[in-house]
């Protein structure tokens, strides 16, 4: 799919001139631990919507790794609205608090969607990567950021450059803090790109994901994590997604990840 390349190659000299903001490459490139057992999802309505992002990852694991099936556990905490700064990490990474007996080995760490939007929400932002990115390596567990996609119409606050906010404000936050970036935003952005029709986002809102957007955003994470194309994985949400935009949602996940990693 040379075409999605060409887009990310687009966007990046786009980047460079727009709103001052450096461009940056992700400096992260792996997890140490490439085949995390338990993994904790933090974040807002963008993880939860459309029978949660983490069940979704879940079963695309354990297709492509059933003889550990039992040995995972993923849990989801999330808040409606939230920024970093509203989810008490501290109690959380205590994983007893939450049912497990051992603690997390991942944690996925989603922001507020409105948190890249202005200096200060960026700095606020920042601020709490660092905190929480130094209590997850306490508790001897990595961090994953998840770069959140952009507005689209009908929202009132949609801006055609609003990924390239996300972009500058997850990739500052992980190369500072030396943790790794899922690029979800990036495969929203192409995905559209490469289909104007196809549609990622609730219509009614133009911010929360439906089933196709928590699709593609399951599979950059899947990609991203285990280094393996979620292509190997055949599991389409048991029927739902249809043949068709799973080989596109997978084909663009697979090859943004491998594009923005440089794999």
């Amino acid at each position: 799919m040379k075409y999605i390349a060409t887009l990310i190659l687009s966007f990046n000299f786009f980047f460079v001139h727009a709103e001052s903001l450096e461009f940056l490459e992700a400096e992260v490139l792996s997890l140490k631990n490439s085949s995390p057992e338990r993994i904790l999802f933090v974040g807002n309505s963008y993880l939860y919507y459309n029978d949660s992002l983490h069940n979704h990852v879940r079963r695309m694991a354990e297709e492509r790794f059933p003889e550990r099936t039992k040995m995972t556990a993923y849990k989801s905490a999330t808040i409606g609205g939230s920024r970093l700064s509203h989810h008490n990490l501290d109690h959380l990474l205590d994983s007893k608090n939450i049912g497990l007996k051992k603690n997390f080995e991942l944690v996925i760490l989603q922001g507020g969607s409105s948190e890249p939007l202005s200096e200060d929400g960026r700095h606020a932002f920042y601020r709490q990567v660092e905190e929480k990115v130094e209590m997850i390596r306490a508790k001897e567990g990595e961090a994953l950021l998840y770069m959140i996609h952009a507005y689209v119409p009908p929202h009132e606050l949609y801006d055609p450059k609003m990924i390239e906010k996300i972009r500058y404000t997850y990739l500052k936050a992980a190369n500072d803090y030396d943790a790794m970036v899922a690029p979800i935003g990036i495969a929203y952005m192409n995905a559209y790109k490469a289909n104007p029709d196809i549609k990622l986002h609730k219509f009614f809102d133009g911010t929360h994901p439906n089933i196709l957007g928590t699709y593609l955003s399951a599979c950059v994470l899947y990609a991203t994590i285990f280094k393996k194309p979620s292509s190997e994985v055949q599991y389409n949400y048991f029927g739902e997604i249809s043949n068709e935009d799973q080989k596109f949602l997978q084909d663009i996940a697979d090859e943004t990840v491998k594009e923005f990693f440089k794999r």
